[in-house]
């Protein structure tokens, strides 16, 4: 079955786009990313187009190669490298996090294909104000190959979550939800492609959301 990734259909919960939950001034973003950074760049992207009231100030990222530093640069964002093989532990790495991220005035912190555990030593530095992304339906198939996981596991449906970051791997509270259907001659690359396009739908979504249920706490 060739269909396009954004042509299968799915389902977002809660059902709300970022434009309908703008803040009254614009939150200030540090991102960090691993990869290939297209979820920086959606971000990115819905700031530009009015749906998101925020500033990306920095992208943090830890392997050399990982082709987000390209996409900042053409957005004229920071880039700063913290390569996690130059720390002898993950709390060191951590502490270098947290001091680059108050260098850059950062008020939250988006996991956006972050491939590394954080420590105690970044929680407690931004309490209820790291947010990440992953491609499952949260709590199923936490952890690396998730939609290799779903795949083995023969499931109709997967997805992906945006969360509030706890200790816990892949837990803490749920922000958003986008279910999308697995298909029969589905292979990883064509099912994580169709995960991708929920994922940048709903995590500027979601980063809205929690600013606002993060103020109405104040």
């Amino acid at each position: 079955m060739n269909l396009s990734p954004d042509f299968i259909p799915s389902l977002v919960s809660p059902n709300v786009s970022a434009d309908a939950l703008s803040t009254q001034s614009p939150i200030k973003l540090g991102i960090l990313a691993s990869g290939g950074g297209s979820n920086f760049e959606a971000v990115a992207q819905a700031i530009k187009d009015g749906q998101l009231s925020a500033q990306i100030q920095v992208l943090i990222y830890n392997n050399p190669d990982a082709y987000a530093a390209v996409r900042a640069a053409k957005w004229g964002i920071p880039a700063i490298l913290l390569n996690h093989r130059d720390y002898k532990s993950r709390e060191e790495l951590d502490r270098q996090i947290v001091q680059t991220l108050r260098e850059y005035d950062v008020g939250w912190v988006v996991m956006a294909g972050w491939m590394r555990l954080v420590t105690s030593v970044f929680i407690d530095a931004f309490p209820d104000k790291i947010i990440n992304i992953h491609p499952s339906l949260l709590p199923s198939f936490k952890g690396s190959r998730a939609v290799e996981q779903a795949l083995a596991s023969e499931v109709k449906i997967t997805g992906c979550t945006v969360h509030i970051v706890c200790l816990e791997m892949d837990s803490g509270p749920i922000l958003m939800q986008a279910a999308v259907p697995v298909l029969l001659d589905d292979t990883p690359e064509t099912l994580h492609a169709r995960i991708q396009v929920q994922e940048h739908r709903i995590l500027p979504a979601a980063i809205a959301l929690a600013a606002q249920l993060h103020k109405a706490t104040l």
